[in-house]
């Protein structure tokens, strides 16, 4: 028999579901994704940030001081949104630009402007570090470049007298997860490496530290990705909106928290991701290194590692050609089928992967029928150079399972995404949104909601970004786009540049 509730007595409400927020610090915005166990997406948040102060110097900054209140903001939207019962956050993680870093005092201040990860002014610095660490960065498979951030490093102690009293440095998700715990947190591995941490050792380069004057005490102690490091204090629990108590884990740089978001978690498992340049992203269970420098490895949250490279052709490819263009382009180079010409639609100077060619530059090899065959050949053209970064990662011992995770804007071309398939023999399994904050969500999750970064990619990333539908190859096209792939990886090597 049914009874009424006796009144003043607790009603039950429905069982909590737990969930856990992906911090992404971007350029321009901060965003806040909140999601539960099993990857819905139960509300978002965003504030702007300051656009960097960028001049013909090299000199990239941004005024550090804005990325907390920033972060709280999108947090309060984000918590605000939340349904108003049963939804508890778990936890959360942060993910921001590599390489970008500020000095701080004692207390988490910054000192002064940051030095954004494209910031250029130290780059004979970074000469000085290749050339002090030669042997160690060769082990790692690593090329200090023009706009790493340890280079930065030096640069600030180079002016340590402008920032008196006791300094530290400290990369975005560190300065946050300051305010968001109370106390100083670790840097994850990922954060670390452009600033000269050796995850192959798990160590800083003291060598390098010396030989350009860093004080050791600047750097911070150095965890996994995952890690916890803290829980949120009341203060930060005012401010946001997160319960006190939540933890606090770390998280990883955008490119490799975007990469965790396709799902890509697993040895052998790689992502193509087709953004304005051409990404190629994977993991393997030992570290490989290219003796040409075209890639190089982050570490594995679980010690495995993150082979990648970038290239400097891809949805750049279209640029010249108005958006609102491209969807009848695509329909017309559908029903045209293989293009009758071969392009390298290379619209910079030189290549960085899978080739390192200076003298790098786009051809043309025929001449098109008309605008939808050229626009085809363009999207070959950069299926080609994918087929080519995937026959390079498996010529140094690299294994590659299908399907190869796709992600980029590029990716919500259907027309491109055939001729990948195609073009590769490989099924494209598609993530519409794979964004950092996903990937960092994913990250928080890790100890919280799911007992290993594995199982949490299985159970959260269909439903979060949208990565389960497959592409499979056009068998009918094959044979015409390996004629066309055969004669463009001839004119590379014809051109020296391969």
């Amino acid at each position: 028999m049914h009874r009424p509730a006796v009144s003043g007595a607790a009603v039950p409400g429905p069982p909590a579901d737990p969930v856990v927020a992906g911090i992404d610090v971007a350029t321009a915005a901060v965003r806040v994704v909140c999601v539960n166990a099993r990857g819905a997406v139960l509300a978002e948040g965003r504030a702007a940030l300051p656009r960097p102060v960028r001049d013909g110097s090299g000199r990239s900054e941004q005024d550090a001081t804005r990325w907390w209140p920033a972060a709280a903001a999108a947090l309060r939207r984000a918590t605000a949104a939340l349904p108003a019962r049963g939804a508890e956050v778990r936890a959360v993680a942060v993910s921001a630009t590599s390489g970008t870093l500020v000095l701080a005092d004692a207390a988490g201040r910054p000192l002064g402007p940051a030095l954004m990860y494209d910031d250029r002014r130290a780059a004979e610095l970074n000469s000085a570090a290749q050339r002090s660490g030669a042997a160690r960065w060769r082990a790692l498979g690593l090329t200090v470049g023009p706009t790493a951030a340890l280079g930065r490093v030096a640069w600030y102690a180079r002016h340590a007298a402008d920032f008196p009293g006791a300094a530290r440095v400290v990369h975005t998700p560190e300065l946050l997860g300051r305010r968001l715990t109370g106390q100083p947190v670790a840097a994850d591995w990922s954060h670390a490496l452009k600033t000269g941490y050796d995850p192959r050792t798990a160590e800083w380069p003291a060598e390098v530290l010396d030989a350009l004057g860093i004080p050791a005490d600047w750097l911070p102690p150095v965890r996994p990705p995952g890690t916890r490091a803290g829980t949120v204090c009341a203060a930060a629990a005012a401010e946001t909106g997160l319960p006190a108590g939540c933890e606090v884990r770390l998280g990883m740089t955008d490119g490799c928290a975007g990469q965790l978001a396709t799902g890509a978690v697993a040895p052998g498992q790689f992502v193509g991701v087709l953004g304005t340049t051409y990404v190629l992203k994977g993991v393997t269970r030992e570290l490989v290194t290219d003796p040409a420098g075209a890639f190089y490895s982050h570490r594995h949250p679980d010690g495995w590692w993150l082979p990648g490279g970038a290239a400097n052709t891809g949805g750049e490819a279209l640029a010249h050609r108005a958006a609102a263009h491209l969807p009848g382009l695509d329909e017309a180079a559908a029903a045209r089928g293989p293009a009758s010409c071969v392009s390298y639609p290379l619209r910079r100077e030189g290549e960085r992967f899978p080739f390192v060619a200076g003298a790098a530059r786009g051809f043309l090899l025929g001449t098109p029928a008309d605008d939808a065959d050229r626009h085809r050949a363009d999207l070959e053209g950069v299926a080609f150079l994918e087929r080519l970064a995937l026959e390079r990662v498996r010529a140094l011992g690299v294994p590659v399972t299908a399907p190869l995770f796709a992600a980029g804007g590029g990716s919500r071309s259907p027309l491109w995404n055939r001729i990948r398939a195609t073009v590769l023999g490989l099924p494209l399994r598609v993530a519409d949104r794979a964004e950092t904050a996903s990937g960092a969500a994913l990250l928080a999750a890790v100890g919280t909601l799911h007992p290993s970064l594995e199982q949490a990619a299985a159970a959260m990333t269909g439903k979060m970004t949208g990565a389960g539908y497959l592409i499979e190859p056009v068998p009918a096209e094959k044979a015409a786009l390996d004629d066309s792939y055969a004669r463009f990886a001839e004119e590379l090597a014809a051109r020296g540049w391969r």
